[in-house]
């Protein structure tokens, strides 16, 4: 007979905002609302004090603080949350090598085989949560059931700070009270068509015909749907590989036609990029440099490196080489993005046999500067480039050619 599974879906509590709360204990008790404060920004997260006002994520920040005027709004610091969130799945992997994770702040993980060494699977869930509180300082919600679509619907019943446990068998009487806005892949639009033909909770899904159900979300899915509102789910958890690439973009408040506003933005990215990199102590060779027009044209450009990298300067040339090559020529642009891909573990990165002088003093840098970003944000520390016009950017040297 087959074990029967035991999988677990983690979730962090207002993740970001939570860590800006635990790192700055003014904030605690208060609106916090993670974003960018241009009117183009959205929201990152916000803290359980902002929600009641409407906010949430993916809004835009102009309606955010419209809604929530006395929100506290904190730029995002990605370099920490990273650091945070390596903690939080270190504590996964203590349980068990199957952890999936979906984001920095939540994942999957199959306990099925941890349960003679930790207990059963709500029980692994408490300790996950204690462990994480310990070492983090953040709490963490909890589904436990016998597939991913179940568990993950369950770990968001009793936020924040919640654990919610569905025994096998009753999956589908869990399910279907629910509103169809908990299944997968029916946002609101989705939702308003289903409504419009009578489907509003999960059981409905569950009664429906795949047919029908493929008609009226215009899509090939209805036989998933159907067997998820059944709490039918045979996905296996997958390890997490490692990321393919790391980047950074921002949409800026006022289209920007100046190269050197443009190349400053891009400065900026690069060191996040780099930040990221020195953070997971990866390198790239590759680098790719996305624009978005004022009309909503996307450009993307790439290059590959002379050597691997991972610092600020070399991705900034490269990003600047490619942004000649895109030559928007004084048309508006609304968005540019960097990208790092070609990745390599510094451990298994080929080193030339002499090395290049400039090259390793730059990640010495990197490394020393990725400390205060974790500290101060993102943005707090800058090369000249990134400042105002009437600083030099002679601190960044001459560029070179990537091949």
């Amino acid at each position: 007979m087959t074990e029967a599974r035991q999988i677990l879906h983690v979730d962090m509590d207002a993740f970001y905002a939570s860590i800006e709360q635990h790192d700055d204990p003014s904030l605690r008790g208060r609106p916090v609302i993670v974003g960018g404060r241009s009117p183009r920004a959205v929201v990152c997260t916000a803290s359980y004090e902002a929600r009641p006002f409407g906010v949430k994520s993916a809004m835009p920040m102009g309606e955010a603080v419209r809604r929530c005027p006395a929100g506290v709004v904190i730029p995002p610091r990605m370099s920490r949350y990273a650091e945070v969130s390596e903690q939080v799945m270190d504590v996964l992997r203590g349980y068990s090598p199957l952890v999936e994770a979906l984001s920095l702040d939540e994942a999957f993980i199959d306990v099925t085989a941890s349960r003679a060494l930790f207990g059963d699977g709500p029980e692994i869930a408490r300790r996950m949560r204690d462990d994480i509180r310990d070492a983090t300082g953040l709490s963490a919600s909890a589904g436990v059931a016998s597939s991913k679509f179940v568990a993950k619907v369950a770990s968001d019943i009793q936020k924040p700070d919640g654990l919610t446990v569905v025994e096998r068998g009753a999956e589908e009487r869990f399910l279907a009270p629910l509103p169809i806005e908990r299944m997968w892949g029916v946002g609101p639009k989705t939702a308003a068509s289903l409504r419009r033909v009578g489907v509003t909770t999960i059981a409905d899904l569950a009664r429906a015909s795949p047919e029908a159900l493929s008609r009226a979300m215009g899509s090939s899915w209805g036989q998933t749907v159907v067997e998820l509102a059944r709490g039918i789910d045979p996905r296996p958890v997958v390890p997490s590989r490692e990321a393919v690439s790391l980047g950074a973009e921002d949409t800026f408040e006022r289209d920007l036609t100046r190269v050197e506003d443009l190349e400053r933005a891009i400065l900026r990215q690069a060191a996040r990029v780099a930040a990221r990199l020195a953070f997971k102590k990866l390198v790239c060779r590759v680098v790719t440099l996305k624009l978005k027009l004022h009309d909503h044209t996307l450009i993307t450009r790439r290059t590959t490196l002379l050597a691997p990298a991972q610092d600020t300067v070399t991705l900034h040339r490269a990003a600047c080489e490619l942004l000649e090559r895109a030559a928007p020529g004084g048309r508006g642009v609304r968005l540019t993005g960097v990208q790092a891909s070609g990745l390599v573990r510094e451990s298994e990165e080929q080193r030339p046999l002499f090395a290049d002088r400039e090259s390793e003093r730059r990640r010495r840098l990197e490394r020393t500067l990725l400390g205060v970003r974790s500290r101060f944000g993102d943005d707090s520390v800058v090369q000249a480039g990134a400042l105002p016009d009437g600083v030099t950017k002679s601190a960044l040297g001459p560029r070179s050619t990537p091949k």
